[in-house]
């Protein structure tokens, strides 16, 4: 009975996580639905469906034109450095100036630690690291 219940927990959550989230939350959501019932039961299949979507949302990388266009921009001549570590998915922060991309508002891009690193303007969240 048990485990007819962990089974049956672990697929609901894993069809709720495919209806309302989309791409990488999915299978984080699935992922973690699982898991979580294998350790914890249904309780545990509910906290590993949210944690595993939480960390499923992979943010897209930007189209190549940004990349390309970023790559080939000369490097700010003053550096900046910063002491955290640049993490995808993690803001810089605010205070690191940005420098939109003009054919693409969605993105812009700064050289932090001597790392051209592409940015969501709005959130200054970091979105891909180019090395």
């Amino acid at each position: 009975m048990y485990k007819i219940l962990l089974v049956s927990s672990a697929l609901a959550l894993s069809s709720l996580a495919t209806n309302a989230l989309a791409g990488g939350a999915v299978t984080g959501a699935a992922g973690g639905a699982v898991t979580g019932a294998i350790v914890g039961g249904p309780v545990g299949a509910a906290v590993g469906g949210v944690a595993g979507a939480v960390a499923g949302a992979i943010i897209d990388p930007p189209p190549r034109e940004v990349v390309t266009y970023v790559e080939a921009q000369p490097a700010p001549p003053t550096p900046v450095i910063i002491k955290q570590p640049i993490v995808v998915g993690k803001p810089l922060p605010a205070d690191v100036q940005v420098i939109p991309v003009p054919e693409n508002p969605k993105y812009a891009y700064t050289v932090v630690n001597n790392q051209r690193v592409i940015v969501e303007p709005s959130t200054h969240r970091v979105v891909q690291v180019i090395q």
